[in-house]
């Protein structure tokens, strides 16, 4: 059994901290950025937007993860300390509203460029694992998104919650969402080129799938509990999200 008491805190200079959890954003925008134009961009019109894009992406991803958290996982809180939504540094962003900024700011940015949003959300959904597992490595250090307790061999025990062992289920969802996840859509990716929009809805269907199997190892959010049927607000929305991956891939992959 492992003893997990990381300290959240990578660095502190003087009286500034800088934390694993901001690191981790920095390193998965820094690395699928270079990736993404490495690897992953054909297109030379969109290669030399790509640069300006970055900058509506990680927009979309600090307003919508911030917003989605406060309105799908803590109404009720903010509502009441309407002051604290600005309080990022304190933690609290949703995956799924950091996903529907960046499909909010994609849809803009390609307007405005008379492009494609599917071509760049393509790419996004290619390089997003990167990020999600820096993430999700990044919420093990700070034992946060804990799992449930359990007596499994490789069971963790938090000392910043309690003295239990419990599901390391931060590590499984790096492995799943993000390793496994970024993979599978590398093997997918050659087969749906000429197709923009079914890497997407992929992402959004393989990634829920993940998602809502790791939440039956993982302790719901205390402000929530379980919504209904023992399902998790994770569990309901990843299943409009596979709903969502779904309809986009049978109108994408039609044959026109």
């Amino acid at each position: 059994m492992f003893i997990n008491n990381f300290d959240p805190v990578a660095l502190e200079i003087f009286s500034l901290e800088i934390r694993w959890y901001s690191l981790a954003y920095i390193f998965g925008i820094v690395l699928g950025w270079i990736l993404a134009k490495k690897l992953f961009i054909q297109d030379i019109e969109i290669k030399n937007k790509f640069d300006d894009y970055l900058t509506y992406l990680i927009i979309g991803i600090i307003l919508g993860g911030r917003l989605g958290y406060i309105f799908i996982y803590n109404l009720n809180f903010y509502a009441n300390n309407p002051l604290d939504i600005l309080k990022i540094w304190q933690g609290g962003m949703s995956f799924h509203g950091g996903l529907i900024g960046v499909i909010f700011a994609s849809i803009f940015f390609a307007k405005k460029n008379n492009q494609n949003p599917f071509s760049y959300m393509d790419i996004v959904s290619l390089v997003a694992p990167i990020g999600l597992f820096f993430g999700r490595i990044a919420n093990f250090i700070n034992s946060e998104l804990y799992g449930t307790i359990t007596n499994v061999p490789w069971a963790v025990t938090f000392i910043q919650v309690d003295n239990f062992p419990r599901h390391p289920s931060q590590l499984y969802e790096a492995l799943l969402e993000g390793l496994i996840l970024f993979l599978l859509l590398i093997y997918f990716r050659n087969k749906f080129l000429n197709k923009p929009g079914v890497i997407s809805g992929l992402f959004l269907i393989i990634y829920s799938i993940f998602r809502f199997i790791v939440e039956f190892y993982r302790v719901p959010d205390e402000q929530l509990g379980y919504i209904f049927l023992k399902l998790t607000m994770g569990q309901v929305v990843s299943l409009i999200f596979i709903l969502s991956g779904l309809i986009l891939i049978y109108f994408k992959n039609e044959t026109r």
